[in-house]
């Protein structure tokens, strides 16, 4: 399974920006998994960003972004999308998408894709 993100990019305090994740290798809607979102910033240790179940019905997210983030899924493209609001430089980050079997968590995590860069100037 390849997870491939995209999205990152440059953008202003206050502004959006959306992140996707495309899963190939594997149809997804199979068996129950879990699709998160984590970030890791300068010097910081990497963590949960946001995530949601298979099916969509459940979501998840970090309570810095609550409000603010929104994660979406379409089963029938295989990807994942944050769409992520009122951008401010502390979510300045590189983000990875991740699927697997314990939401939330990067132990529970069993597929990775590279990361995408997010910076938010002030």
């Amino acid at each position: 399974v390849q997870l491939q993100a995209s999205g990152g990019g440059l953008v202003q305090a206050g502004g959006s920006l959306r992140l996707s994740c495309a899963a190939s290798g594997r149809a997804f809607s199979t068996y129950p998994m879990y699709w998160d979102w984590f970030r890791q910033a300068p010097g910081k240790e990497r963590e949960f960003v946001a995530g949601t179940s298979w099916s969509g019905y459940t979501t998840s997210y970090a309570d810095s972004v609550k409000g603010r983030f929104t994660i979406s899924r379409d089963n029938a493209k295989n990807t994942v999308s944050p769409q992520m609001d009122r951008l401010k430089p502390e979510d300045t980050a590189v983000y990875y998408c991740a699927a697997g079997r314990v939401a939330g968590r990067e132990d529970g995590m069993d597929y990775w894709g590279k990361g995408t860069l997010v910076t938010v100037s002030s």
